[in-house]
Formats: C-alpha cells, structure tokens, sequence
C-alpha cells in the first residue's frame, strides 16, 4: 500500500490516509491481517511527517479496523469491502467501460470526477436512493 498526498486538495495529509486505506478496504486491497506501511516508510514514500501517520492510524483503530501489534507494526483487522465493490465485480467493470467512453469522447479526468461527484450527490445525499426511476426512502435502521 503506498499513499498519495495532495497537498493541493485542502484535505488534512492524515485525512487522506484514513481515506485511502479505506478505500483499499473497500475495494480488497487490503483484507484482515496485512500489515500497513510503517509510519517510517510512509514518510520516506509521501513525504509526510511519521506523527501524521500515526495519528491517521490511530483514527483506523479508533474505528475498529486497524490493530497496532507492538514490535510488528499495524494490522488490518476488519474489511469494509463487499462482494460487489471489488475489482472484479461486474460493477466495476461497468465503471470502468462508462470512463473508457468518457476518455473517449475528450473528457479529461476532472470532467470525469465532476460528474461522478454530482452523480453521488443526487444518488446518495437527499436520503433517498431512486432506481431504475424509482425513488425510495433509504432505511436509516432506527
């Protein structure tokens, strides 16, 4: 697992560590019993201080989803990732024949990540989830 930070992008270098990790989580990269990067290595890679690590670190654990071993390093502990979120789910394959024809038609990569942020944004952010035309109050569990 390498990170990358954007210092351009306004977003917290720690902030952007929890994020990727994830994101690895999420998508498989990471599974339960790898061992993240040292906060050494991290910084020799990206360029951030080892206290920055760290503390993106301690979030993963504050959230159950890292565990420090002392003398070994950090751990994943649980996975976030779905059968349908990874890499090789038909939906990703979906995503990724939607940004082939994007980059086809001249899109260029912030043309694309404007679409999809605003295609989230109507998805996910009203609390409701419309499919196929319809919409339908999304279950909060309470």
């Amino acid at each position: 697992m390498e990170y990358r930070i954007d210092r351009r992008s306004g977003v917290p270098a720690f902030q952007q560590i929890v994020q990727q990790t994830k994101q690895a989580l999420r998508l498989g990269v990471l599974v339960p019993g790898d061992r993240l990067p040292t906060a050494k290595e991290v910084s020799e890679t990206s360029a951030v201080n080892p206290n920055t690590t760290l503390k993106a670190y301690r979030e993963l654990e504050r959230e159950g989803l890292v565990e420090p071993r002392p003398g070994q390093g950090t751990f994943v502990r649980r996975t976030l990732g779905r059968p349908e979120t990874g890499t090789d789910s038909p939906l990703y394959g979906e995503l990724v024949a939607w940004m082939a024809k994007a980059a086809e038609a001249g899109l260029e990569h912030e043309d694309v990540a404007a679409l999809v942020a605003s295609a989230l944004e109507k998805q996910y952010a009203t609390g409701t989830t419309a499919v196929a035309g319809v919409t339908r109050a999304r279950s909060t569990g309470e």
